[in-house]
């Protein structure tokens, strides 16, 4: 396997470059509260970089609902955003893929109940709404605490819920009425850009999906520790906006 730098000019090489990016823990440190994530400012200056070269393209690919990843991540209208794990899209003409039907919304109240009860329970647990689902976070929990809450909260849901769909995160567990992954987000944006190569960069057990979906010639980066598919890892944020850097500077030769 080539060296990072060398796996870089190559990708560099490419006639058209999609770079696909999770965001908390690739491009922004984590933190306790979720809204007062943000990348670092390397980081930023490297996305914006990439987005000002010829035929290279930038996307978010988060497990943030559209609304929160736009919040957090205000790249602008040339970044294209991937919210709740590729059911929510904004491209370059804003899109809502995301409509309900009635048995889905039925699921959602359901779930609702169930994980407000969990919640309401253990103070530090706390629920995210998302466009189809939710997400029950456990990150300032302590670990009986949190283990309490995804004991209880798996089966309940699988009891009232059976045919939710459920993806487990670092410190997080999603439910979710309908089921979609990163890797799925990732072809589709490789399709939609008419990329002839991809870099992905993340961070998280969901994240393995999309570098999965990588094939020859496309690089898959992991942040952080953890098992990962990836053939290229770094330790964390600050290293990822170093990685970017590099690419946007040799993409612009």
């Amino acid at each position: 396997m080539p060296d990072l730098d060398d796996a870089l000019a190559a990708l560099a090489a490419t006639p058209r470059l999609l770079v696909a990016l999770d965001f908390d823990g690739t491009l922004a440190p984590e933190v306790d509260d979720p809204e007062k994530a943000r990348a670092t400012p390397e980081a930023r200056a490297a996305v914006e970089r990439l987005v000002d070269l010829p035929d290279t393209r930038v996307a978010m690919v988060s497990g943030r609902s559209l609304g929160d990843l736009e919040q957090v991540a205000p790249f602008g209208d040339r970044v294209l955003l991937v919210g709740s794990h590729g059911i929510e899209l904004r491209l370059d003409e804003p899109d809502d893929v995301i409509a309900l039907d009635e048995a889905e919304r039925e699921q959602l109240d359901v779930m609702r109940e169930v994980l407000d009860q969990v919640a309401d329970t253990l103070d530090t647990v706390r629920i995210e709404r998302k466009p189809a689902g939710f997400a029950l976070h456990t990150r300032v929990a302590t670990d009986r605490h949190s283990r309490a809450a995804h004991l209880v909260a798996l089966q309940e849901l699988k009891a009232e819920t059976p045919d939710a769909k459920v993806r487990m995160g670092k410190n997080v567990i999603e439910f979710s009425v309908r089921s979609t992954t990163k890797g799925e987000a990732v072809e589709h944006l490789r399709r939609y850009t008419k990329a002839t190569a991809v870099l992905y960069a993340g961070d998280d057990v969901t994240d393995e999906d999309a570098f999965a979906a990588l094939g020859d010639g496309d690089l898959g980066l992991k942040s952080g520790d953890g098992e990962t598919v990836a053939p290229y890892r770094v330790p964390g944020p600050a290293e990822v906006a170093g990685v970017l850097a590099r690419l946007a500077e040799l993409r612009a030769r």
